[in-house]
C-alpha cells in the first residue's frame, strides 16, 4: 500500500498575476525553483555563514518526543549557542531542530540579505522565521496556529515536504484541541494496517533544495524531514479567507489557552485522552 501523494507541481519562475490565478485563488500549492537568485541570502546562506553572524546567540531546540503535559504551548526541550548546534548538526545526526526562530529579533544584519518578494499578498514584515534541522529529524505533521500563507524558502541541502489540506482532516487522527496529528504515525513511511484512515487521503509531496520556495496555502497541514543537515525561511501572510481567519482567532485565543488549561487541570490523562480520540473519531 502506498500514499496518495501527487507531486507538487513546480514552476521556474512565476509572475504576480499567474501565481495569483493559478495557485493562491485555489490554495493550490506549488515549488518555484528559480526567484531569489539575486539575493545576497542566495550564495551567502550556509551553515558556516550562520555561525559567523550568529554563533553566540541562544537558540530553542525541539525534538521528536511525544507531548508531556508539562510542556508548555511551543515550549523548548533544550537550549545551546548556535555555534555549538551547528558543530552537532555537522558532526552528527541529531533530532534537535530549530523552530520557528525570529531573525529580525535576533540578528537584524541579516535582514539585508533578503527582500520581500511581491507576490500579490501582503506579507508579515515582523515575522521572518528561520527553521534548522538534522539529517532524519522532522517535524510532526502539523499546520500553523495561524493559519497562514507561507512561503518556505530552503537554504543549505535537503528537505522531503508532505502536504495535506484541511479536508483530509477526517483521514489524518487529527488531534482534538490541537494542530497536530497522532506522533505515532511515521509520515515518511506508514503503517497503514495500524492506520487504516491514511489510506484514503489525498495530498502532495515533494523534496525541497537549495534555493526554491515552496508555497503553503492557508492552513495546510505539513510534515517536513531533513534529509541532509539544513535550514529554511518562512515568510507568511495573514488568512484571506473569512472562515481560516475566524478559526485563527479562534486557535490563538480560545484554544490554545483551554487546552493549557486542562494540561494543568488534569495532567497526562488530558494528553492520553487526546491521543485516544483521534484514534476513534477517525476510525469510526
Amino acid at each position: 500500500m502506498t500514499w496518495n501523494l501527487q507531486t507538487i507541481p513546480r514552476v521556474k519562475t512565476i509572475t504576480k498575476a499567474d501565481f495569483i490565478k493559478h495557485y493562491f485563488k485555489p490554495q493550490k500549492p506549488v515549488v518555484i525553483e528559480q526567484f531569489i537568485e539575486d539575493w545576497p541570502a542566495y550564495t551567502k546562506w550556509n551553515l558556516d555563514y550562520i555561525n559567523q553572524v550568529a554563533g553566540d546567540k541562544v537558540v530553542p531546540l525541539y525534538d521528536d518526543r511525544p507531548v508531556d503535559y508539562n510542556d508548555g504551548f511551543n515550549e523548548p526541550h533544550a537550549k545551546m549557542k548556535m555555534s555549538e548546534y551547528i558543530d552537532l548538526l555537522k558532526k552528527e545526526p541529531t533530532k534537535y531542530r530549530i523552530f520557528l526562530w525570529n531573525i529580525l529579533k535576533e540578528v537584524p544584519e541579516l535582514q539585508n540579505d533578503f527582500s520581500y518578494p511581491d507576490f500579490g499578498l501582503k506579507l508579515m514584515k515582523a515575522m521572518p522565521m528561520l527553521f534548522f534541522g538534522g539529517k532524519d529529524s522532522h517535524t510532526f505533521m502539523h499546520y500553523d496556529i495561524d493559519l497562514a500563507n507561507i512561503f518556505h524558502f530552503h537554504f543549505q541541502g535537503e528537505k522531503e515536504i508532505i502536504l495535506f489540506d484541511q479536508n483530509q482532516n477526517e483521514y489524518l487522527y487529527k488531534i482534538p484541541h490541537a494542530l497536530i496529528t497522532h506522533e505515532a504515525i511515521d509520515f515518511s513511511n506508514p503503517d497503514f494496517e495500524k492506520w487504516p484512515a491514511l489510506k484514503n487521503a489525498k495530498g502532495f509531496k515533494t523534496n525541497l533544495k537549495h534555493g526554491e520556495i515552496l508555497y503553503m496555502p492557508e492552513g495546510y497541514w505539513h510534515y517536513m524531514k531533513y534529509l541532509t543537515p539544513g535550514f529554511s525561511m518562512s515568510l507568511r501572510a495573514i488568512p484571506r479567507n473569512p472562515k481560516n481567519f475566524g478559526k485563527a482567532i479562534y486557535n490563538l485565543f480560545i484554544m490554545r489557552n483551554f487546552d493549557n488549561l486542562m494540561r494543568r487541570i488534569r495532567g497526562q490523562k488530558w494528553i492520553n485522552w487526546k491521543n485516544e480520540q483521534a484514534v476513534i473519531r477517525t476510525n469510526k
